[in-house]
């Protein structure tokens, strides 16, 4: 037999994450599967075995910063405000909520009707008003590493497929000045 302890690692290096995160993980999966399909907040907390609509809140918001009632709506009554900004990289589109940066895209001169078609799609039913001066800051926190600071770091709102958003949360957890690969 395996010990608890030795189990959990042998899992964690298997799978990338801890069995919690795990279930975590796969619960999140099957809550989008619930809602996707028409099912209400409340009933969909139940069928996951929650006390209630706010522990699922709390599953959706400590892994993407949004809450359920977002992604079942695409985005409805979501305001997002966008502008483009120069980056290293060419022209970035940076789009943002009032609970973090909700999107990053980069395009060539000419092409950002293109890049902000792409990325609004990922939030169809919000509302998208271009504010120069509300992205402005996230510009500079994005592209300015004196501006980064490991005490405060970048809300990031993030939709995507379970392992889009473990490979975003694997990247925010790499040290400022550090290269990994995936070997």
């Amino acid at each position: 037999g395996e010990t608890p302890t030795g189990l959990q690692k042998l899992f964690t290096r298997w799978a990338g994450l801890s069995p919690k995160a795990f279930l975590q993980a796969v619960t999140l999966d099957h809550a989008r599967r619930l809602l996707d399909s028409g099912m209400p907040l409340l009933e969909t907390s139940f069928e996951l075995g929650m006390s209630g609509p706010g522990r699922l809140h709390d599953l959706f918001v400590t892994h993407e910063a949004m809450s359920p009632g977002d992604y079942k709506t695409r985005g409805a009554g979501l305001t997002i405000r966008y502008g483009y900004h120069i980056s290293p990289f060419g022209i970035a589109l940076i789009m943002v909520t009032d609970r973090g940066l909700a999107g990053l895209a980069f395009c060539d001169a000419g092409g950002e009707r293109a890049a902000f078609a792409d990325m609004s799609g990922r939030w169809p039913n919000a509302t998208y008003v271009e504010d120069m001066s509300a992205t402005q800051a996230y510009a500079a926190r994005v592209f300015d590493p004196t501006k980064w600071r490991a005490d405060q770091p970048l809300r990031v709102v993030m939709i995507g497929t379970d392992f889009q958003l473990r490979v975003w949360e694997a990247l925010l957890r790499i040290p400022m000045g550090r290269a990994y690969t995936y070997s």
